[in-house]
């Protein structure tokens, strides 16, 4: 009895400091991408809204930004829905992720024209911008 008590006692010392350790789950990565400023070369365009990727519909009056496919499909989707805040020389303007972005780069956004407006006029077509998530 003593002995199997030995080897029982040894075993949940070996194998429970392995259970107790943490494992970050899936979701919880999309929630590192609040920790990120995207900025430098991150390309702000403007684009006009309508059945965005993450399968709802928005018109061009709404504040809603789409964001990078590499990043879609990087988490799966499980950006949209949610806010980031962008910024542009001094103008800062929050809006929603509704949609992925097939021609835009690894940092760029695709805005909506009424946030695209609050950083900047149509006219200027694309700015350098910096965004993360709220």
């Amino acid at each position: 009895m003593y002995k199997l008590t030995w080897i029982l006692f040894a075993f949940f010392s070996l194998i429970l400091p392995v259970l107790s350790a943490p494992v970050p789950a899936p979701e919880e990565f999309a929630e590192l991408q609040k920790r990120i400023t995207h900025t430098g070369r991150a390309r702000g365009t403007w684009y006009y809204p309508g059945l965005g990727n993450c399968g709802g519909t928005n018109s061009a009056s709404d504040f809603v930004v789409a964001m990078p496919k590499s990043l879609y499909d990087q988490n799966g989707g499980r950006n949209c829905g949610h806010m980031v805040q962008i910024s542009y020389q001094g103008k800062t303007v929050e809006a929603k992720m509704v949609d992925s972005c097939p021609s835009c780069g690894p940092n760029d956004l695709d805005m909506s024209p009424p946030t695209f407006k609050s950083l900047a006029p149509l006219s200027v077509g694309v700015i350098t911008v910096q965004w993360h998530f709220v």
